[in-house]
């Protein structure tokens, strides 16, 4: 078990993602992975792909979705993972809101780039969804295309940047209220990439707080993350009880130079942190 390597953050096309559940899983497999969850950004609608293409695969797949949130002002990801099927529609309801509140976000933000002369089709933006819905990622895609910046991070340090003008970003969900929901419904709550988004004092108050909603764990094994940052994680989660997660992020050619289950080359995610988490999971409820 101990050279067994996983993934549990990962992007489809159903979000921002590059490649579909089904291919992924197939990447997964080709990679030597021997888990896989899908945590599309507040979309569960890849699920059903993901779990048919695993019955055929060597590579254990777990539904998950990660959920875009904010806790004082800052926004946190929270991934949760185990769904069980017999609720992926419930997270598509408790979502509905939120997609809206995206959509026209979005749909500013496109209206406000093409105003001010960089044009960006809607045609060009939709046609790497395929599914109607498209996000900052899909906008940055374009403007790399047309030549307005010369990478997707390009685009998201300055034209998408909140607060540069062009970007406004739609109310998010509490963090508190995301980590009940997924715990109501028996899944595994987990931070994504903390340290990321809260200094490490900031963790010290929210962690107690998360973890009397539910929190599970907190990813400790991130694409971004030093050796310090791992150190860091792994002394938080044991200070505070909590499990550890792990994983790429992987986005496909959307973000270039992470490979999934390896990152930027030298991530490891350890099959025993899928046991531990599928443990925290109420599979049967």
């Amino acid at each position: 078990m101990a050279d067994k390597r996983i993934d549990l953050h990962s992007h489809s096309t159903f979000s921002d993602g590059t490649m579909t559940p089904t291919e992924l899983v197939k990447h997964a497999e080709e990679l030597g992975l021997s888990a896989l969850a899908l945590t599309d950004h507040n979309n569960a609608d890849g699920l059903k792909e993901l779990m048919e293409a695993g019955r055929n695969s060597s590579v254990i797949t777990v539904p998950g979705c990660e959920f875009t949130t904010e806790w004082r002002g800052t926004e946190i990801h929270i991934v949760g993972l185990f769904f069980n099927e017999k609720y992926w529609d419930e997270i598509r309801d408790f979502l509905e809101l939120t997609h809206l509140a995206k959509m026209n976000s979005n749909n500013l933000l496109l209206q406000r780039l093409n105003d001010a002369g960089f044009i960006v089709p809607l045609e060009e933006v939709l046609a790497l969804t395929g599914k109607g819905e498209f996000n900052r990622s899909h906008i940055a895609r374009v403007l790399l295309a047309r030549g307005y910046v010369k990478s997707t991070a390009e685009a998201f340090s300055g034209l998408l940047k909140e607060g540069n003008g062009f970007y406004t970003p739609a109310k998010r969900l509490s963090t508190i209220v995301a980590i009940r929901f997924i715990k109501t419904f028996g899944a595994t709550a987990i931070m994504a990439h903390p340290l990321l988004n809260l200094t490490y004092k900031d963790m010290r108050e929210f962690l107690p707080l998360a973890k009397k909603a539910g929190l599970d764990a907190i990813e400790t094994r991130y694409t971004e993350f030093d050796e310090e940052m791992t150190n860091t994680a792994v002394s938080l989660a044991k200070e505070f009880g909590l499990k550890q997660s792990g994983g790429s992020d992987f986005h496909g050619t959307a973000k270039p130079g992470i490979e999934l289950g390896s990152g930027r080359g030298n991530l490891f995610v350890p099959y025993e942190f899928y046991e531990d988490l599928k443990q925290c999971a109420n599979l049967y409820e």
